[in-house]
Order: structure tokens, then C-alpha cells, then sequence
């Protein structure tokens, strides 16, 4: 079975093209995370919800963040919940 990409994982909660660099998917997410907290905050929830984002910590972060934006913060939560997640599904899905 082939190893699951970062970008392929994220494609399920958002339309990005599979062959994205990290940089490029982490700057597409802030932005798409600041519309949703400006003008639709319940698909964000879900997203972050679907995703098993950690809600404490993230308002944590987003409490302590001081030169970041909250499109930033959330973006940077939500990659390195994915990166987390892909750790796993790559390491048990050797056959």
C-alpha cells in the first residue's frame, strides 16, 4: 500500500492540488481558516472536530499567540494534528 501524503489527507477537508509543497499548503490554510473564523465558524468547528484538533489546547494557543493570527494558529494546530495522524495510518498500514 502507498504511503499517504500530507496534502492527500488534508484534501479531505479541503480542495488543494495533491502534488502541493508544505509551504504552500500551510499558506493556503491560513487563509482558508481565516474566512471560516470570520464567516463560517461552524464548518470550522467541524473541520476541527473531524480532524480530532485538540479545542483546549488550541485555545490555548490562540490565547498565548502574540505575532500570529488566528488563521495561522489554527492552520499550524491542524497540520500537526494531520502530520500526527499520518504518522500513525503510514506506520500500521505497512503490508
Amino acid at each position: 500500500m502507498s504511503r499517504m501524503s500530507l496534502a492527500k489527507m488534508v484534501g479531505k477537508d479541503f480542495e488543494l492540488p495533491e502534488d502541493i509543497s508544505e509551504n504552500q499548503l500551510r499558506e493556503a490554510l491560513i487563509k482558508a481558516f481565516e474566512y471560516l473564523v470570520e464567516d463560517d465558524f461552524s464548518k470550522l468547528v467541524q473541520i476541527l472536530y473531524r480532524a480530532d484538533v485538540d479545542q483546549d489546547k488550541l485555545k490555548q494557543l490562540l490565547e498565548s499567540a502574540e505575532n500570529s493570527s488566528s488563521g495561522e494558529v489554527i492552520a499550524d494546530a491542524y497540520i500537526a494534528r494531520q502530520k500526527a495522524k499520518l504518522e500513525i495510518w503510514n506506520k500500521y498500514s505497512k503490508s
